[in-house]
């Protein structure tokens, strides 16, 4: 896709960045659970599970037959359960892994099997694998959990997390990063990003000291690289069989991006105004910024990052930097610290891939990476929100087809939220706002890059209205290339059982599965089969 680029000299980071070349589940007798090790026996690509279930009597991609008033479940993984249509995931909760959870767990996804969804979403936190001590990984939860995915005939997509949850201790998701890094970030906070002011953001380690051995002698890349070879390692079994994905978390929130603002925020309506900080301020960024200033002569450059940016929730065009008409945005120095800032990223990025490459390659899992949707300044000049989590994206230039190419690089497909907004309901919160282009932006390039988007919603609604946002808008995904779209649904709660609530999610699967229902939902703007399978009231589960 050609692109205007600004008659300003290009700069590349890449100047000053050196690279580096870097117990209880019988029926899976090839699975020995001791406690922290797998003994791998041979796995056959067709695995064909029985479970007894007691609360569906239909289920669309498995067959149902009457067995003494009870109902068995016939899997295969070879089967096409989406007939051309879309596949649907569905997220784990956070604490998924939690033994009051895992109880619960097998009700569930005995459910989810039934509705039809493929498979389901499971993020692996560094903090809980690697908490104590460097090296010694806990998996036990995990290996349950993937168990009893396979148990009822779903899919898994793990997520490699190697970021924070929640907002603190008091958070009842919260998930830190591992206790011996928080030690190492206390005695060296620059580990951490920062912002102008000095406050610092602890949701993942800065990208700055990616290569280097602060990590009580391995760099934060080796670190990262060794829990995804161990994880490989351990869950080889069911690699390519049951687990069939891998998305590689690369900064907060999992999402390729600094931490501009808290990720909590950007979860609320006061998104709408954030325009974030640069994050470039902590000493292992900031030495990186004086070596590229060093190249190009200009000295004064390295001294931090822009000056006039103002405050988060300030008009773009009332700062100095961001304004549409003279902003320093589109001038020498804004270029070049742009191209910095941004080219920082991707480098992250690419040893991210590398390494994610190298280490899952020939296990026939599928790998991505997420950007994040930040649509909220989207229709101005300048992109602020985009600018100061590092997509260089203005009027002027594509901030995103580099991402897309670097992925494509490496056979990553790129994944983002954001699919169940509309414009009409977010320029009422900020006219500059435009989920619509925004993600229009990324289909095109994907395209362009010739890899896969896979959609997620940015959270949860149960209301109608919702399920046909996305329906709407997922019909414009990419079908033709060899690894067909799909949906993740954000995420399952207490409420997705409840009656109405399940009774419109499944509908929304069932829609997605079938490619024919799927195009007469979107020309008649209803339903095309308003059947729904039954449902047992009586279904209950443990949530929080």
């Amino acid at each position: 896709m050609a692109m205007a680029s600004p008659s300003t000299p290009s700069f590349s980071a890449s100047c000053c960045c050196a690279r580096t070349n870097s117990p209880p589940f019988a029926r899976f007798p090839f699975v020995s659970f001791n406690h922290r090790v797998v003994q791998p026996h041979p796995l056959s690509r067709r695995l064909a599970v029985s479970s007894r279930l007691n609360s569906f009597d239909a289920s669309p991609g498995g067959s149902i037959s009457p067995d003494n008033g009870d109902y068995e479940l016939y899997h295969k993984f070879s089967r096409q359960r989406r007939r051309g249509g879309s596949p649907v995931f569905v997220m784990l909760p956070v604490d998924a892994v939690n033994l009051r959870r895992l109880k619960a767990m097998p009700q569930s996804l005995r459910a989810l099997a039934a509705a039809g969804v493929e498979g389901v979403v499971m993020e692996v936190w560094w903090g809980l694998v690697e908490s104590k001590e460097p090296g010694a990984y806990d998996w036990q939860g995990y290996l349950e959990l993937v168990a009893l995915a396979g148990l009822f005939g779903l899919k898994v997509r793990a997520v490699m997390a190697f970021h924070e949850c929640g907002t603190g201790p008091g958070d009842p998701h919260w998930i830190p990063l591992p206790l011996w890094v928080i030690e190492e970030i206390y005695k060296d906070p620059n580990l951490a990003y920062a912002d102008r002011f000095g406050r610092r953001n602890t949701e993942c380690i800065s990208l700055g000291c990616d290569n280097l051995p602060v990590l009580l002698g391995r760099s934060p890349i080796q670190a990262y690289s060794d829990f995804m070879r161990n994880f490989r390692e351990t869950f080889r079994p069911f690699l390519g069989v049951i687990i069939t994905g891998i998305q590689v978390g690369m900064g907060p929130a999992g999402e390729l991006r600094y931490p501009s603002c808290p990720s909590s925020k950007l979860m609320s309506a006061w998104r709408s105004r954030e325009l974030g900080e640069f994050q470039c301020y902590d000493k292992y960024m900031l030495a990186s910024l004086k070596a590229c200033a060093r190249e190009t002569g200009m000295n004064a450059w390295g001294n931090g990052g822009p000056i006039g940016a103002a405050d988060l929730m300030q008009n773009p065009d009332h700062t100095k930097f961001f304004r549409s008409d003279d902003g320093s945005w589109n001038t020498t120095y804004g270029n070049f610290f742009l191209e910095w800032y941004s080219g920082m990223l991707l480098l992250h990025g690419e040893r991210m891939c590398r390494e994610a490459e190298t280490i899952f390659r020939g296990t026939e899992v599928n790998t991505s990476a997420k950007v994040a949707g930040i649509h909220w300044h989207h229709g101005t000049q300048s992109h602020p929100s985009e600018l100061t989590a590092g997509y260089y994206k203005t009027s002027t230039r594509d901030g995103y087809l580099p991402i897309a190419r670097m992925f494509g690089r490496y056979q990553f497909s790129m994944s983002c939220a954001c699919v169940e907004m509309q414009d009409v309901e977010e320029k009422q919160m900020n006219p500059n706002s435009s989920p619509e282009s925004f993600l229009g932006k990324l289909l095109l390039e994907t395209r362009d890059c010739d890899i896969h988007l896979e959609g997620e919603n940015s959270g949860v609604s149960w209301d109608d209205d919702s399920f046909q946002r996305m329906l709407k808008t997922l019909k414009f995904f990419p079908t033709g290339l060899e690894k067909p779209s799909s949906f993740t649904f954000t995420r399952m709660d207490k409420n997705m059982f409840e009656y109405g609530n399940w009774v419109r999610f499944t509908r929304f699967v069932r829609q997605m599965s079938d490619a024919n229902i799927f195009k007469a939902k979107q020309r008649s703007g209803g339903d095309a089969n308003q059947s729904s399978m039954s449902y047992k009231a009586g279904l209950t589960l443990t949530y929080s």
